[in-house]
């Protein structure tokens, strides 16, 4: 890969420049040293294949609901080859995800037993409307 500027770098990574910007700036991103560009006649930074890297990992492990200082203690997990910690983050993870997922479910079913109750009957208030007032 040749190395890239930052909007080149971001946009083949699928973020924005300013959250390649954010990510250097909280540390999840190393910020390469400037170098001279004779075509352009300034300093610029170049990044490479690390850098892209990294910044789809953190855009993985964001989808997969890692808050950002997971992430960055990730990172410096993949450095030290850490796998202890690096499962027993992942755990934690599972966890969280089957807990929301069980709030989800829950909310479904709730939702489809509401649907059910409007569906029985044209007379009064429908029961999905009543169920989201505000109790006084």
């Amino acid at each position: 890969m040749n190395e890239l500027i930052i909007g080149e770098l971001a946009k083949a990574a699928g973020v924005g420049v300013e959250t390649v910007r954010y990510y250097q700036r909280t540390g999840l991103l190393e910020t390469p040293q400037s170098q001279a560009d004779d075509m352009i006649g300034r300093k610029t930074r170049r990044y490479d294949a690390r850098h892209l890297r990294t910044l789809r990992f953190i855009r993985t492990s964001q989808a997969a609901g890692f808050t950002l200082k997971q992430i960055g203690e990730l990172i410096e997990l993949d450095a030290s080859h850490d796998r202890v910690r690096a499962r027993q983050l992942a755990r934690a993870q599972i966890a969280s995800i089957d807990d929301r997922i069980r709030q989800l479910q829950d909310a479904r079913d709730a939702l489809s037993r509401l649907e059910r109750a409007c569906s029985e009957s044209d007379r009064g208030p429908c029961p999905i409307l009543t169920a989201f007032e505000p109790k006084d």
